[in-house]
């Protein structure tokens, strides 16, 4: 079974699923809708995630790229953070992070649809917090992300 989500009109999450998590009543903002910073938060959490694993260690979020919200989250419904690292450079990685939900607590039960997506920019970091260089020697999770970079820009040229 596949971890990536479907929506009815065909488009596929990208990426790997960094996060899963339930929309709570307490992330709520005033119209009963979730809170867009939670869902920004969230997006954040799970791009760090990868970010850390492929530079074996602490990384700090330094950008991120313009959000649209493209349909509100209910309490309840399942949201799911999936990254794809789009570049790697001395000591930063850049990872697009995509929401995706699927509805489990109200109508139409089983959508499942994305929410918003953004580029992080993260930063790896020493223990003063300043930048240090990303291990290159015996880095299994940096070959990763490069061959998926790789992939993702070969997907992107036949899309053109």
């Amino acid at each position: 079974m596949s971890s990536n989500f479907i929506d009815k009109h065909g488009r596929q999450s990208k990426g790997v699923l960094l996060l899963r998590t339930l929309a709570m009543p307490s992330d709520t903002n005033a119209n009963g809708d979730i809170f867009g910073g939670w869902i920004m938060s969230q997006m954040d959490m799970g791009g760090a995630i990868l970010a850390k694993e492929i530079a074996h260690g602490r990384v700090v979020t330094v950008a991120v790229e313009s959000m649209n919200f493209i349909k509100p989250i209910s309490v309840g419904d399942v949201v799911c953070c999936y990254g794809q690292c789009l570049k790697i450079g001395r000591s930063s990685i850049q990872i697009k992070v995509e929401v995706w939900v699927k509805k489990v607590a109200s109508e139409p039960i089983g959508e499942r649809y994305c929410v918003t997506d953004a580029v992080f920019t993260f930063v790896a970091v020493d223990n003063n917090g300043k930048s240090r260089a990303i291990p290159r020697e015996g880095n299994e999770e940096l070959e990763k992300a490069l061959a998926s970079i790789q992939e993702y820009e070969n997907s992107q040229t036949k899309n053109i």
